[in-house]
């Protein structure tokens, strides 16, 4: 079974019509019992940190999110907001992350004269791998995703670095650690590319 975190900050109808088509979508709790219950979980996310944070910690989902993640290992996978709250801290915010990730959240900058690169980071851009996982094996040559952000992840352990995407620099837009999978983009938005994700965080 699969749970998608309802802590009243995620975009939830997309991520299960997604895991439907694979035929298998999921449920959409914001029960402790279910995510104890749960072999895989989803945290999705948008906003900013603080609101993402604040709304974790009101849901009363901290603990058991900490033990099944942590404790008993199973696969977890974050997306966009859902990715930065898995790090230690952000720039956008004051309050701690999970700190399921040696990584902290940054803003982006860029020189002034590069006009032409907007923040928020808005629209398709492709990822290169940096370290295969189950998550990204077999993934199509050049797959790009769609992005919504202004904040980055910068991971303080090189080794967690999955996929990195190009926005002036490059900067992670996947992490992996263990049992634990974070992505910077959204794959519920990303057609035939996202759907190849969730296929394979299904076969995890």
């Amino acid at each position: 079974m699969i749970s998608i975190i309802d802590y009243g900050a995620g975009n939830l109808g997309s991520i299960a019509n997604m895991l439907r088509k694979l035929g298998n979508p999921g449920i959409i709790t914001s029960s402790a019992d279910d995510i104890a219950k749960a072999d895989k979980l989803i945290l999705p996310g948008v906003g900013n940190f603080d609101y993402g944070m604040s709304k974790l910690q009101q849901s009363g989902l901290i603990e058991v999110l900490n033990d099944k993640v942590l404790n008993d290992k199973i696969p977890v996978l974050g997306i966009c907001l859902g990715a930065q709250l898995m790090t230690k801290k952000s720039e956008e915010g004051k309050l701690p992350g999970l700190g399921w990730f040696d990584a902290e959240v940054k803003k982006f900058s860029f020189p002034a004269d590069q006009i032409n690169l907007r923040i928020p980071h808005m629209g398709w851009n492709y990822v290169t791998v940096q370290k295969q996982t189950l998550l990204t094996k077999d993934l199509p040559e050049e797959s790009k995703y769609y992005f919504v952000h202004s904040y980055y992840i910068h991971a303080n352990t090189p080794e967690d670095v999955m996929l990195t995407t190009n926005y002036y620099n490059d900067f992670a837009s996947a992490l992996n650690h263990d049992n634990i999978y974070a992505l910077q983009f959204h794959p519920e938005k990303s057609h035939k590319y996202g759907l190849k994700i969730f296929q394979n965080f299904l076969s995890i």
